[in-house]
C-alpha cells in the first residue's frame, strides 16, 4: 500500500492534530474542572489566543467539555470528556518517553544547532 493509498480524505475525522499546548492542557484537567482563567494560570506562558485556539480544538474532536455560567463576568469551566481521558493517557506515555529520551533529543538538537540547521553530511564509500 502506497502513502496516498492509506490516508484517505474520509480519515480526517480520525486525526488529532496536538498542538504545543494540547497535551499540557490535558494534563491539566486531569483531575478536575478549571475556569479558562486557572488553565491559564497554570499552562504558564500560554497566550490567551492560543488557549482559546486549542480549547476550541479539543472541544471540536470531543476531547473536552465547556460549561458556561450566566454570572458577571462570565464563568466559563472546562472538563475533560471520556474520550479526553484516553487522550490523558496518550499524554501520560509521551511524557515518560520524553523524560526517558530528553538527553538524546537535547544531544540531537545541539548537534543540529551546532551544523547551522544543516544535516550533517555523511559520504559513504562503497565496497
Amino acid at each position: 500500500m502506497s502513502l496516498s493509498q492509506s490516508i484517505q480524505p474520509d480519515d480526517d475525522v480520525l486525526v488529532v492534530r496536538p498542538g504545543k499546548w494540547t497535551l499540557i492542557i490535558v494534563t491539566l484537567l486531569r483531575a478536575e474542572t478549571l475556569r479558562f482563567s486557572e488553565i491559564k494560570r497554570h499552562a504558564g506562558g500560554i497566550s490567551q489566543k492560543m488557549l482559546t485556539t486549542t480549547l476550541r480544538d479539543l472541544e471540536r474532536d470531543g476531547f473536552v467539555t465547556r460549561k458556561i455560567f450566566a454570572t458577571i463576568p462570565p464563568r466559563v469551566d472546562y472538563e475533560l470528556t471520556q474520550l479526553g481521558q484516553e487522550l490523558l493517557e496518550l499524554a501520560d506515555s509521551w511524557r515518560v518517553f520524553a523524560a526517558r529520551n530528553r538527553v538524546q533529543v537535547e544531544a540531537a538538537r545541539r548537534q543540529f544547532d551546532a551544523a547551522g540547521g544543516e544535516p550533517v553530511i555523511r559520504f559513504i564509500r562503497p565496497a
